[in-house]
């Protein structure tokens, strides 16, 4: 045998063509993600920078052309053979591809389609106008053109160049006055509506009980007049508000037609690209995004923002953490501390194991007829009567939703507590006891702060996984758009019987039920960006807190 064979056996032998393999796999793990988050980022936050709105000038056939403005949304590139197919009409000769853009023309309420596909070689020039005007509405999506007046009450107060300078002031006076009607609605209106909803439940429980006597009843219709004389005024408040709203109208001009009338009450903002510098086109993007993470979705979810589903993200994962934490904790004590290890306890750890392998939807399944009819309809005829047959309990919510997921980390938390009871040496538990403390004071006072790290690590885990879940929300509480947060003004504050947005169930309606895909595709990019960045923070708090204590405790362990 050869030196070379013989250094090559020692080497083989020694274990280290296998820890450059693990070394190898993870550098390929790492960099698979890394690029995965860095495309989903890229396609993702790109959609909000202001790009140039374009006016083309598109020939449709030898002798006719058409003018059309929007901006660039994509390009591809297909065969004369795919061309051909998706287009009805011979390809054009002497090409290997061809070109097409995919351009966002907008203005839904009045075009077919607010995107639209062209062809680069029927392209015939390019220029960008620093005049044209995207106006982000409300509804009908965007609309692009040219501003020519602007009016008030049907009176002309700017055109043509004055135009665009009259206009700001007015957005920013109809977003007071949308927010000042936001504010009323859900605020005073919507304490009165509770209320008279609370007096028609008292009315209704008196009648259950037949204690409906002429004066009870006579109390409850006063408390009622009352609430509809403050009813009243607060509705002719808001009636002003609307009308204010609705005073101002500027006219646009499109590719197509002039004269458009657009009211100020469905604009959300009103930009010139084109007349942008660098600078002023990057404060606009930052604006962009965080106009994305603070408002409210509209448009079936393919516009506007996603504030409502970080709330309900964040808001289950916190109610998760608080059920699963003590509960796995507490069966993990059991099983380590108490239990007597025999045939049985092996049996219930192996059960435990393969919980953390059961499907999410069975989970979701087992939320649905355990926590929402069994446990949820036995609190509604419990405690809610007056309420039946409407549920109040016994329907999909948030509280049921934490729950469930719960039930499907809690193996995570059981596990990696047990294997941080574990590796805490003998002498430290006969130590305490010695000293004269009991086995609970051990346990409490020394054992479980030396296993918080390890717990930690478990909640960690549950937090990564229940954040991403989205099927078993589908049947125990997440909804397409909820109109109320969870958390409001009126008692109890903290509503654990709503319905409620989640991120990971945003992507999926968006990605895969919106009816305006090329609209819905950059969302989905960003918002799959979004979730990621929210698993990351709540993990980074918790790994923060676990490095903490695993300090704080390191002393003991050595």
């Amino acid at each position: 045998m050869s030196p070379e064979q013989g250094n090559f056996r020692t080497w083989w032998r020694s274990g280290a063509p296998w820890i450059w393999l693990n070394a190898g796999a993870v550098a390929i793990s790492l960099v698979v993600v890394v690029g995965l988050l860095a495309l989903i980022a890229a396609r993702g936050l790109a959609h909000f920078w202001p790009q140039d709105i374009l006016q083309i000038t598109y020939r449709t056939s030898v002798e006719t052309t058409e003018v059309v403005i929007g901006q660039l949304a994509g390009t591809e590139e297909v065969t004369p053979e795919r061309f051909a197919e998706s287009a009805g009409t011979p390809a054009p000769t002497g090409l290997e591809s061809i070109e097409r853009w995919l351009v966002k023309v907008g203005n839904r309420d009045r075009l077919p389609a607010d995107f639209r596909w062209l062809n680069h070689h029927q392209i015939e020039s390019i220029s960008t106008p620093t005049e044209l005007v995207r106006v982000e509405r409300t509804e009908w999506g965007d609309f692009y053109g040219t501003l020519s007046a602007v009016l008030e009450e049907g009176r002309l107060v700017a055109e043509g160049a004055a135009a665009w300078a009259a206009l700001q002031p007015r957005i920013d006076r109809v977003k007071t006055l949308r927010e000042q009607a936001r504010e009323l609605q859900r605020g005073a209106i919507g304490r009165i509506n509770h209320q008279l909803e609370g007096l028609r439940l008292e009315r209704r429980s008196l009648e259950l009980k037949d204690k409906a006597t002429p004066e009870a009843l006579a109390d409850i219709e006063l408390r009622e007049q009352q609430l509809a004389d403050e009813y009243a005024v607060l509705q002719q408040e808001l009636n002003a508000l609307y009308a204010a709203i609705d005073r101002d109208i500027i006219l646009m001009d499109t590719a197509h037609s002039e004269g458009v009338r657009v009211p100020l009450s469905h604009v959300v903002e009103a930009t010139q690209p084109n007349a942008l510098s660098t600078i002023e086109k990057l404060g606009r993007y930052f604006h962009n995004i965080w106009t994305f993470v603070s408002t409210e979705p509209r448009e079936a979810n393919t516009e506007g923002g996603v504030f409502p589903a970080i709330f309900g993200t964040v808001m289950m994962v916190l109610l998760m953490s608080v059920m699963v934490t003590p509960f796995g904790v507490i069966a993990a004590v059991y099983l380590r501390e108490y239990a007597r290890q025999g045939a049985v306890i092996r049996l219930i750890r192996i059960a435990v194991n393969n919980l953390a392998g059961v499907p999410s939807i069975v989970y979701g399944v087992f939320g649905l007829g355990f926590f929402v009819y069994l446990i949820g309809g036995t609190v509604d005829e419990a405690l809610f009567p007056e309420a039946l047959p409407a549920p109040t309990f016994g329907t999909p919510g948030i509280l049921w939703a934490s729950m469930t997921l719960a039930i499907l980390t809690v193996p995570v938390v059981i596990v990696s507590t047990e294997e941080g009871l574990s590796r805490i040496p003998r002498a430290v538990r006969e130590g305490s006891l010695a000293l004269g403390a009991t086995k609970f004071e051990t346990l409490w006072k020394v054992v479980l702060p030396m296993a918080s790290p390890s717990i930690m690590t478990g909640v960690i885990l549950a937090i990564a996984r229940a954040a991403g879940e989205v099927a078993p929300l589908m049947l125990v509480g997440v909804v397409k758009l909820a109109p109320e947060l969870p958390f409001d003004g009126n008692f109890p504050y903290l509503h654990l019987d709503r319905k409620f947005m989640h991120l990971g169930f945003h992507i999926y309606d968006v990605g895969f039920q919106s009816p305006n895909v090329e609209a819905a595709r950059p969302l989905v990019y960003a918002t799959a960006f979004l979730l990621v960045a929210v698993i990351i923070v709540l993990n980074l708090t918790v790994i923060l807190m676990r490095n903490h204590l695993r300090e704080k405790y390191r002393a003991l362990e050595n």
